[in-house]
């Protein structure tokens, strides 16, 4: 019988591995640049050609490789890090596992450009898909150059399911943030398509901060810092009164690594009770300096997450300095009775009030109020004339329209309609499309639900999600036709994006301006909101913008009837009437015709339910 296991050719066997290390683009310019650093660059330059699609080039000015360097790089576990296994956990650099550089050329076009210190000539190398076509000497600076062609060009089907340009560059955007927020001594800027995107000089870390995000970021932030013997925190947290449910900027960095942590997060967060409303965040970037062996940073591919020794110790220490951030810079309420700055107030002195009289009285003692009249009180009580007009249109059978008490009960005269109600009206969920008539009344439960009679029984409206029903459809016709409302305003609002959120910006922009939002570009990211959509008068259209653009982000959508979908779900969401708002009738009346006229009043575009019929034989059931 043959042998049916094989060992893998080397070609093979790096596809497979870059399956896990190079996911997208994106993953491609988190290798090289982690390298570039590692490498003691200064300055490093990201030129990024198609969301790095068609290219991606690299180019530090690094100590770079000699020629058996170079070559041997490529090499499957190939790491100038590591010489015996205890290395593992004394790391101090980014890259160590030696697979980034075999896993890029296996599935893309590499021509690498690099020269020591102190040599004349560097060395230049072509690889295509894992084999080598070609190295020779070259003139050229110091440090490295590479450059990344048609990335997974022999694995199609990989190629395939990359996402649109806007949601690839994005993640090129999102991983070089992260890298560049941690190394503010490193210079970097960023290409996309011949376009500047990012030019970030070697600065402190609260000025990348702001050079990352703007500077009205310098606004929001709290500086902490604490050094122990287990670990040292430091950083910036945000201001409660910043925060916001989307789009909360939020970085964990453990030994210049950034990092996702849930258990630590929550710390962040709990420190923040009481303090911010349920379901919203605020931003921190947190850095952690420990001890290598403690922790293992090698426990995923991508290197995002990390597992420390002292987990909840490390836990404590973080709750216990983000509340006495909070604390130092009065950021939690409290009662002050500190009178410091307030006015005198001088003690009474009686000597001036010495002589002063008291007023006396002076009263009639022969006034008695129970006569008509008294001839020495200083009025008398007229009659009152006309006072039959105010009563004239009151008819003898006319009763009152207010509640009245019989016996124990409290009843109501309401006024009711003789008509019988359309054959067809609520027959099925389907063909409610029938309006009502104005002198139908609801009723309002709790402020939340809308209660009306039907011909088969009674029905529950939820009164939020019918409004969100409603809106939806209205923006959606409004996007198809390329028609809306927009309300100017008198005093534009200014919002601001990063580089990472940018991309998304401009491929929803249209449907934005459909909606009724007019966005007026100012420059290194700044948008003058205009004009809103005529009805949302009221709500903040700086975070309706800015939450529009992360959940664009957050879903990912590539085809642009979802996006336009999700653009005015998350508008209607918004500018829905709230649970617990009181309504009129004719308010009410008003909501259900509109939401019967709709093509699907039964659920929200979410899936949600929006009304149910209560039948007849079951609330005659209740009462057996």
């Amino acid at each position: 019988m043959s042998d049916v296991i094989r060992l893998l050719p080397d070609s093979v066997a790096n596809q497979i591995a870059a399956g896990e290390v190079i996911q997208r683009p994106a993953s491609v310019v988190k290798e090289l640049v982690e390298n570039a650093i590692d490498a003691g660059a200064k300055h490093i330059d990201v030129l990024i050609t198609d969301a790095g699609k068609t290219s991606i080039q690299v180019i530090d000015d690094g100590k770079g490789m000699s020629d058996t360097d170079a070559r041997l790089a490529f090499e499957r576990h190939a790491t100038s890090k590591i010489r015996e296994a205890s290395d593992l956990f004394a790391l101090h650099t980014m890259g160590f596992r030696g697979e980034a550089l075999a896993s890029i050329a296996a599935v893309a076009q590499v021509e690498l450009r690099t020269r020591m210190a102190g040599e004349e000539l560097g060395t230049s190398l072509v690889i295509s898909g894992s084999k080598v076509e070609g190295q020779e000497a070259v003139a050229c600076p110091q440090g490295s150059n590479f450059q990344i062609k048609n990335l997974f060009f022999n694995i199609p089907a990989r190629r395939k399911f990359l996402k649109s340009n806007q949601t690839e560059l994005n993640n090129i955007l999102t991983e070089f943030e992260r890298i560049a927020l941690v190394n503010p001594e490193v210079s970097f800027s960023l290409q996309h398509n011949g376009t500047e995107m990012l030019n970030l000089p070697a600065t402190s870390l609260k000025q990348r901060i702001m050079g990352v995000f703007g500077k009205k970021i310098n606004q929001e932030l709290l500086s902490l810092d604490v050094d122990t013997t287990m670990v040292r925190v430091s950083g910036f947290v945000g201001r409660p009164e910043t925060s916001r449910k989307k789009g909360a900027r939020q970085f964990f960095f453990v030994n210049g690594r950034y990092m996702r942590h849930p258990y630590f997060h929550k710390a962040v967060m709990d420190a923040y009770e009481r303090l911010i409303p349920a379901g919203e965040q605020v931003s921190y970037f947190i850095y952690f300096e420990v001890d290598p062996a403690n922790i293992d940073v090698n426990i995923h591919p991508t290197k995002t997450e990390i597992k420390f020794e002292n987990e909840q110790a490390i836990w404590q220490i973080l709750a216990a300095v983000v509340k006495e951030t909070l604390g130092k810079f009065n950021e939690v309420p409290s009662i002050d009775f500190d009178t410091e700055g307030m006015p005198d107030i001088p003690a009474f002195d009686a000597s001036p009030y010495t002589h002063v009289q008291p007023p006396k009285p002076s009263f009639d003692p022969t006034y008695n109020p129970f006569k008509a009249t008294s001839p020495k009180s200083s009025y008398s009580k007229q009659p009152v004339e006309g006072w039959e007009e105010l009563y004239g249109s009151l008819g003898k059978d006319s009763q009152p329209e207010v509640p009245f008490l019989e016996g124990d009960n409290l009843t109501y005269d309401l006024p009711l309609s003789d008509e019988p109600e359309p054959a067809s009206l609520y027959a099925g969920a389907e063909e409610e499309s029938a309006s009502f008539d104005s002198s139908v009344l609801h009723y309002q439960y709790k402020g939340k639900y809308i209660l009306t009679s039907v011909r088969s029984g009674l029905m529950l409206i939820d009164q939020h999600r019918a409004h969100v029903r409603v809106l939806y459809d209205r923006y959606i016709a409004q996007i198809a036709s390329c028609k809306s409302a927009s309300q100017g305003q008198l005093f534009p609002d200014i919002v601001q994006f990063s580089a990472s959120e940018l991309p998304i910006l401009e491929s929803i922009l249209p449907d934005l301006s459909y909606l009724g939002f007019d966005l007026t570009d100012l420059g290194g990211g700044n948008y003058a909101v205009s004009g809103i959509p005529a009805g949302i008068e009221g709500l903040n259209p700086v975070e309706l913008v800015r939450n529009m653009v992360h959940t664009a982000i957050e879903k990912g959508c590539k085809v642009r009837e979802e996006v336009q979908s999700m653009l005015a779900l998350s508008l209607a969401k918004a500018a829905a009437i709230v649970q617990g708002q009181v309504l009129t009738n004719e308010e009410m009346n008003h909501l259900v015709d509109q939401l019967l006229t709709s093509p699907m009043p039964n659920y929200t575009p979410d899936g949600k339910t929006v009304l149910t019929i209560l039948k007849e034989d079951e609330i005659e059931k209740l009462f057996h």
